[in-house]
């Protein structure tokens, strides 16, 4: 029996828009002809023309923020403590909270903007039958899913209030992910709440949460339309940087396989 594998991974692209313009990854792509010369530089006496064919290596230079792309936030990105102490930075994630089973809340009937709420989570685990476990990896799949790949992604699906992130976090969840930009509602729809509100309380909530409760989220996940409401393990290990807010992480699903 092998297990199947579902990529819940983001590609880092230069054409999908996946982040606001200040904050866009950049790729600059080195073909092999172009580097035979790079080659050679490192052997006295080697001309391009003697290597084969006269290539050299392909390579690319790449320009990311931490938050590019599919990858997990420490509780630091967050705030500079988590329930009283200093809080976690990406290479302190405990990697045993980053192999675990999974589950899938299925919010993307839900508006572009919407703050779900605790019991709008605890009505969704019981619709799927599902009782949260301590380190359970819970994955919240939003309208976002659908924007992916057009101009609209970033201010695209619903986020989790402090409440909702709350609910989860007391009992015992510590690593979470969405296929929108953000765990929180967009940036765009919080904006125009602000403005007439005047609440700075409702400003990244969900993130803010961490303040009470650490935990690690994914940002930026895909194909979570692929899982089933749970009975599958999430394996997502973000990259180890220093002292670092976030890491790049490959997050993979794996459900049960069928014999061959």
């Amino acid at each position: 029996m092998r297990p199947r594998f579902i990529d819940l991974s983001i590609p880092i692209d230069n054409d999908i828009v996946t982040d606001p313009p200040p904050l866009r990854p950049k790729i600059a792509y080195q073909t092999h002809g172009e580097t035979a010369g790079a080659i050679a530089a490192f052997f006295p006496g080697l001309a391009p023309s003697d290597l084969p064919d006269g290539e050299g290596w392909a390579v690319e230079d790449v320009t990311l923020t931490t938050h590019s792309g599919t990858h997990m936030d420490a509780p630091w990105h967050y705030h500079s403590t988590a329930g009283g102490e200093p809080a976690p930075t990406i290479d302190q994630t405990p990697l045993d909270w980053c192999f675990r089973p999974g589950v899938k809340l299925d919010f993307r009937h839900l508006p572009h903007g919407h703050v779900v709420t605790a019991a709008e989570v605890a009505a969704e685990l019981d619709r799927i039958g599902h009782v949260l476990q301590p380190l359970d990896i819970v994955l919240v799949n939003t309208a976002a899913s659908a924007a992916y790949g057009g101009p609209h992604y970033v201010d695209s699906g619903c986020g989790l209030g402090r409440e909702a992130t709350l609910y989860l976090t007391s009992r015992g969840v510590r690593v979470v992910g969405t296929d929108a930009w953000s765990w929180d509602a967009p940036f765009s729809h919080t904006a125009r709440r602000f403005a007439q509100s005047g609440d700075a309380s409702i400003i990244w909530e969900g993130h803010k949460a961490g303040r009470e409760i650490g935990y690690f989220q994914m940002e930026k996940l895909h194909n979570l339309e692929a899982l089933p409401p749970h009975g599958f393990d999430v394996i997502c290990f973000p990259v180890k940087i220093t002292r670092a807010s976030a890491g790049w992480c490959r997050a993979v699903a794996l459900l049960p396989g069928e014999t061959s």
